[in-house]
């Protein structure tokens, strides 16, 4: 079970968006000084089967970017992990409505993952589940661009706790 404080990342099956931007917070995060570099990034979906594996696609997209996501199994959003979540990214605003409807309480800190981009990126990170490779990829590099606008959010959040 993650440490409190952790960022949870949701998509709808928790086979494809929400492993691949697990695993790519968490490359970035690795990189970064303390206390950002000992956060946890945890995924779930929505809409997931506990146990599943990440959809093959995903896990050849984030291989090409040297990032081995396959060891990851799906779990279901728990109210549990809402309440231990230091923040909550959604992948469109369906996964944030869901939350926000079936959460008791609501996450304080729940976005969208592109929510912190600049005008006029697009929020939303659309699913690929089916789809060709191609759309895997441009899934991974949507999650990709928004990585930094995220980093210095966690940033703010951070220094605000700590103050």
């Amino acid at each position: 079970m993650p440490t409190p404080g952790h960022i949870l990342v949701v998509c709808t099956g928790n086979i494809c968006r929400s492993p691949m931007a697990e695993g790519l917070l968490r490359h970035a995060l690795a990189a970064q000084p303390e206390p950002l570099k000992s956060l946890k990034v945890v995924s779930a979906g929505v809409a997931a089967r506990t146990g599943e594996p990440v959809s093959e696609n995903s896990v050849a997209t984030l291989k090409k970017a040297g990032i081995d996501i396959s060891h990851l199994r799906a779990q279901a959003l728990t109210q549990d992990l809402l309440d231990r979540a230091l923040v909550v990214f959604g992948m469109t605003e369906s996964h944030r409505t869901i939350i926000q409807m079936q959460a008791n309480p609501v996450p304080a800190h729940l976005h969208l993952f592109r929510e912190f981009m600049p005008p006029p990126a697009d929020k939303e990170i659309g699913d690929p589940y089916g789809g060709p490779l191609k759309h895997y990829e441009t899934a991974r590099d949507e999650l990709v661009e928004a990585v930094p606008s995220i980093l210095a959010f966690l940033k703010t959040l951070l220094d605000g706790r700590t103050a």
